[in-house]
């Protein structure tokens, strides 16, 4: 009941704000009489809420060493990188309707995000620029591809690194990405496990967001955003047919990389996700190669 009338309170104050005309929007957070108000005469423990409680009383909340240090990379990040967008809307339905046989088939949960830090490590192997970085008068190509996604964890938003992603199949990739979304979320991430990242992901398809801008991390000069995975009636075969969709967008440092080059590799992933199989195939014929050259070594 609280928290309805908390949003009650503010909205009434944001259409007397609109009608009025004032330029100042009400702030979120109230005092104890408002609350006292709208909740009769029993009063919540707002103590008891933590920071949103010390918000209610003080209207201020101290920011966390994490929260410090990515304001200060996102803010040197959009005053050096002059960034461009792209986007695309990829056909995710088959890449959807495997996943469960999948999971069988390789002993592993293979989320969605398995399949975008995949699709952008072979796309980075196509597309090396994607993993450049301005250095001085040089472009410096990174020597691994290290793929950064973000976590919602509780102490804030941190970025866990899977590294040598174009190295590891589909499943190992699943399960590194699972092992550090636990960590993220316990708080038990190395500082080995955060660094070297040299593209990244943000998928915040899950919080029901259709699409996004990512904001460009200072050690990458690219990242894929993505969203909600979403039904649309598009044009297949000169019919048109109900289709899973996902927004991809992608935020570029144009010091690093030019327009022509980012939409072909934009097109890779979209190709790429729409092809789920082809990645399966792929990493079964490599490890068919790989078995030769093992039993070679062992003789």
């Amino acid at each position: 009941m609280a928290a309805k009338n908390f949003l009650l309170i503010f909205s009434q104050k944001l259409f007397l704000a609109i009608i009025t005309g004032r330029q100042r929007l009400p702030r979120p957070c109230y005092c104890k009489d408002e609350v006292r108000r709208y909740n009769g005469s029993r009063m919540p423990d707002i103590q008891a809420n933590g920071r949103f409680g010390r918000l209610l009383v003080n209207r201020e909340i101290p920011l966390t060493r994490i929260q410090k240090l990515i304001g200060a990379r996102m803010m040197a990040s959009k005053s050096s990188k002059p960034c461009f967008y792209l986007r695309v809307k990829a056909d995710v339905t088959e890449l959807m309707s495997m996943r469960p046989g999948l999971r069988k088939q390789l002993g592993v949960k293979i989320t969605t995000n398995a399949f975008y830090i995949k699709a952008l490590a072979l796309g980075a192997v196509k597309f090396p620029l994607m993993v450049g970085k301005l250095e001085g008068d040089y472009i410096r190509i990174a020597e691994d591809i290290n793929v950064g996604f973000a976590v919602m964890a509780p102490q804030g938003l941190v970025v866990p690194v899977v590294k040598n992603a174009d190295r590891m199949s589909l499943a190992e990739i699943a399960e590194a990405e699972k092992e550090l979304t636990y960590k993220a979320r316990d708080n038990k991430l190395s500082l080995e496990e955060l660094e070297n990242e040299t593209i990244a992901l943000s998928n915040l398809g899950a919080y029901d967001i259709d699409t996004f801008i990512g904001i460009v991390p200072p050690p990458a000069s690219t990242i894929l955003a993505v969203g909600n995975i979403l039904r649309e009636v598009v044009p297949v075969d000169g019919e048109m047919v109900n289709r899973k969709m996902a927004s991809l967008t992608l935020a570029v440092d144009h010091c690093v990389i030019n327009g022509a080059y980012a939409a072909q590799f934009l097109n890779f992933l979209k190709s790429e996700l729409e092809d789920p199989e082809g990645m399966v195939r792929r990493d079964v014929r490599r490890a068919d190669e790989a078995l030769p050259a093992s039993a070679a070594r062992k003789g």
